[in-house]
């Protein structure tokens, strides 16, 4: 669908508008009473979202790059239909490529509270079904307003079941590393993939003094990033998902990627709402199965 014509069927005045960033790229403008955010229709790519009044709570690089088929540095990618790397197939890329691919907007809808609802569905063709047979269409549900709402809601249509791996990568902002704690993960076990690969169990809050890359199983407990430096809390309240995955790459991986800018690594935090390793999900012929988020934010 062309830009002209997402606009004739789903802008909404004091609502939605959709731009033209780079070659190809289009996003959703979305901007209410409750807040503002940008969506890319590549990915269903949830890029920003700043509650009025607030800081940003979704951490976009600035030098994240909006380029046909290239994944966003920051936001809210979507991993899909698998998390990390594939199981039988190391050339796939890793986290699946829901992230990277067209998407179509279904739906815009102003909502009575003053929120904006929209919703994305994943355009299947020949390359991704090379790479995922089954028979399983996806849609994203996005609510824009006071709080920010996203669900990722995949359906079996087929007659076979299928196991599902899956992840909304979301980068938060924060004031500082160095000035943060993310609660709700105490006495959790957890796999930890930062040197040679160990299954620990959580300690207190999650303190954050060098590369971390945590894979959370078997919770489905809200987490809360408690940051001093700008006197919030970010909660992350989940359901559908049963893992949660913690990451910063810190200086050294940082720098080899090339789009987190100076010392970028220091100002987000990824807290991630999954289904991954010990808690991938069985999808029967028929089910739907819903991961749901809600991000708000509370005074320090």
């Amino acid at each position: 669908m062309t830009l002209t014509e997402l606009n004739q069927r789903f802008a909404i005045n004091n609502h939605v508008q959709f731009k033209e960033i780079a070659e190809g790229m289009i996003i959703a403008e979305v901007s209410n009473q409750h807040s503002n955010s940008n969506i890319a229709v590549q990915g269903a790519h949830i890029a920003t979202w700043q509650p009025r009044g607030q800081e940003p709570v979704i951490w976009l690089s600035p030098l994240a790059k909006f380029a046909q088929g290239k994944s966003i540095r920051g936001g809210v990618p979507i991993c899909w239909p698998w998390f990390g790397p594939h199981a039988s197939d190391s050339k796939l890329s890793g986290h699946g490529y829901a992230r990277t691919v067209p998407w179509e907007v279904l739906e815009t809808k102003a909502l009575a509270d003053g929120a904006t609802f929209l919703r994305f569905g994943l355009i299947e063709t020949e390359a991704t079904r090379a790479q995922w047979p089954n028979n399983s269409p996806v849609q994203l549900e996005v609510t824009v307003g006071k709080n920010l709402r996203v669900e990722l809601v995949t359906q079996n249509a087929g007659k076979e079941s299928f196991v599902l791996g899956e992840a909304l990568h979301t980068y938060f902002q924060i004031s500082d590393v160095a000035k943060m704690t993310i609660r709700g993960l105490e006495d959790c076990d957890y796999l930890d993939k930062v040197g040679e690969p160990a299954r620990r169990k959580q300690q207190g809050g999650i303190v954050i003094e060098s590369e971390v890359d945590r894979v959370y199983v078997d919770t489905d407990k809200d987490c809360v990033i408690e940051d001093k430096g700008m006197k919030r809390a970010i909660r992350i309240a989940k359901t559908g998902s049963r893992s949660t995955v913690v990451w910063n790459p810190w200086t050294e991986k940082a720098n080899k990627m090339g789009d987190f800018g100076d010392h970028g690594y220091r100002g987000m935090v990824c807290v991630e709402s999954a289904n991954a390793f010990d808690n991938l999900v069985t999808v029967k012929p028929g089910e739907t199965h819903r991961l749901a988020v809600e991000y708000s934010v509370e005074a320090l």
